[in-house]
């Protein structure tokens, strides 16, 4: 017996009972295969979204940048100089974060942070404040959206999207006091003063676990930090649509998250 499409009412009744208020800041994370068959597909999930937050609310998406680029690329002089330059405003959200990314990037009213990879897109009253004067060196720390996401006490939703893919805890990894955190230094063309420049990138490695402990590691931290959180209240859990969902506090998110990756064996 096939089951019946998920409604806009029967998302926003969902969201409402996993914990999403009227007024609220969340950062949205979907994998909406899980969520089943849709009536009206994506649209009616980021519609649903804004109906659960409001007017006041506003909903905040991870992007990176789909450039079609492969490292080797960078050392190849003739495609070094074919390489799309970053445009803010018609950047792709990679593919790798599913369509709800591009299509919050793309709904009216959305703005897009400057960073080229780790750029967010935010829709609703609070999205100019999140997206302004993103930092290009180390863009999940301080001044970045995820750092305000965090002052703002803002929320997490994993909307049937795994505990590994909590893009807020790469603001944990870097606050975290911890040895050895592999930094990356990077060049991205970006338009300056109207011009096409490489630009100089510095971070912390968001690839793969920070540290080569963590990484040498068969636990994924994320996941785990995530599922300590879950035991200790700090997140909740519940079905939307027929995907088993998250809803986390950030801030206390991203707390718990320090003190774990601090009191990794090292």
């Amino acid at each position: 017996m096939t089951r019946a499409p998920a409604t806009r009412t029967d998302l926003r009744e969902a969201l409402l009972r996993l914990g999403l208020e009227e007024g609220d800041l969340v950062m949205v994370h979907a994998g909406l295969r899980s969520l089943g068959p849709v009536l009206g597909g994506v649209n009616t999930v980021v519609q649903a979204l804004l109906d659960a937050v409001g007017a006041r609310g506003t909903l905040l998406a991870y992007l990176d940048w789909e450039m079609g680029v492969e490292p080797e690329d960078f050392e190849d002089a003739r495609l070094r100089e074919e390489i799309p330059t970053f445009d803010m405003r018609t950047a792709r959200a990679s593919r790798d974060h599913g369509i709800l990314a591009e299509t919050l990037r793309t709904w009216p009213g959305a703005v897009r942070s400057g960073h080229p990879d780790a750029g967010m897109a935010a829709i609703g009253a609070r999205a100019e404040w999140l997206c302004a004067d993103h930092p290009l060196h180390y863009g999940y720390g301080p001044g970045s959206p995820l750092a305000r996401l965090v002052e703002a006490e803002g929320k997490v939703l994993m909307l049937g999207a795994p505990l590994e893919t909590l893009t807020v805890l790469h603001h944990a990894e870097h606050l975290a006091d911890l040895p050895g955190k592999r930094v990356v230094r990077y060049q991205r063309p970006l338009f300056v003063n109207g011009e096409r420049r490489w630009v100089d990138f510095e971070e912390f490695d968001t690839s793969e676990p920070v540290t080569d402990a963590l990484r040498a590691s068969s636990v994924d931290p994320f996941t785990r930090i995530g599922e300590q959180c879950l035991a200790e209240g700090i997140g909740r859990s519940g079905t939307v649509g027929q995907s088993l969902s998250y809803l986390f506090d950030a801030r206390r998110l991203v707390r718990r998250g320090v003190a774990w990756l601090e009191e990794y064996p090292r």
